[in-house]
């Protein structure tokens, strides 16, 4: 009886160590296709997504409850921020796909036709989907700008190109609170400093004044026609006062469409748009 059961242990010990060493060298060997264009088998692909989508709803379930997601101005600011940095992925009404949907694997649900839950949602984003292209955004926005994008997401599948335009235009743009934030006004609030500085520093400068004009624009001039590659002569220089004095005058282009406050309205952000000056060929089929 003692000699069966030794057999059965060092049999099971030896197909384990097999199978570890199997496993190794099948890593190692570098036989199998990462390749995103190469689809994982049908089993392969399942246990996967299966195994994803427990993780999540897993996951998710200890969020607690959500905010009131049916706020239109949460809507609307999610709005801007899926414009920015999901419809790449994700696509827009009107859009059936871009080269960074195309070129995905697993390929990136279209989430202007797929609705989905809130909390999951909320913790994918946050969280991100590990070997999936996935990010997870909260490393650089806080949870409040999250739960926005979650609204908007509820009511993406509703919109058409015209609505989802006019959220996106309304929205603000790009703008959330979180890491990047702060890092942004960090870099904003040292240029201001330095900008101060500078301006401080010219204007305390004993050796600056008003007066000083004159000789510096001589020195400038000095040395603008000293490093042309052809000296300017007298005749020259008159030659070409005489010739932008009669030109006429060149039109101004027209300024941007003012929204509030005076800034400038940003066209809302599309995905791939073939008009938008990036070409190239596509591959026959």
């Amino acid at each position: 009886m003692k000699s069966t059961i030794k057999t059965a242990l060092l049999t099971t010990v030896l197909l384990g160590a097999l199978a570890v060493g199997g496993l190794a060298g099948f890593v190692y060997s570098g036989s199998y296709n990462v390749a995103a264009d190469d689809p994982h088998s049908g089993l392969v692909y399942s246990a996967l997504e299966t195994m994803r989508d427990r993780s999540i709803r897993a996951h998710a379930t200890g969020l607690g409850p959500s905010p009131d997601l049916s706020d239109q101005t949460r809507i609307v600011q999610g709005a801007g921020n899926y414009a920015a940095m999901c419809a790449g992925c994700h696509l827009a009404p009107g859009v059936n796909s871009s080269e960074l949907s195309v070129g995905l694997y697993p390929a990136p649900p279209n989430l202007t036709r797929t609705g989905t839950d809130a909390t999951e949602a909320f913790w994918v984003i946050k969280h991100g989907i590990k070997a999936s292209g996935m990010p997870a955004w909260g490393k650089s926005m806080d949870d409040d700008s999250i739960w926005n994008l979650a609204a908007f997401l509820k009511v993406l599948p509703t919109l058409d190109d015209a609505a989802y335009d006019q959220l996106v235009a309304s929205s603000g743009g790009h703008m959330h609170g979180g890491a990047m934030d702060d890092h942004h006004n960090t870099n904003s609030n040292s240029n201001s400093n330095s900008n101060s500085n500078s301006n401080s520093n010219s204007t305390s400068d004993p050796g600056h004044h008003d007066g000083d004009q004159a000789p510096h624009a001589e020195e400038s001039a000095h040395h603008m026609e000293r490093n042309s590659a052809v000296p300017a002569s007298p005749a020259s220089a008159s030659a070409h006062q005489e010739k932008a004095a009669t030109a006429p005058p060149r039109p101004m282009s027209p300024a941007p469409a003012a929204g509030k406050g005076g800034a400038p309205v940003a066209k809302p952000a599309r995905a791939h748009d073939p008009s938008d000056g990036h070409a190239h060929a596509a591959p026959q089929q």
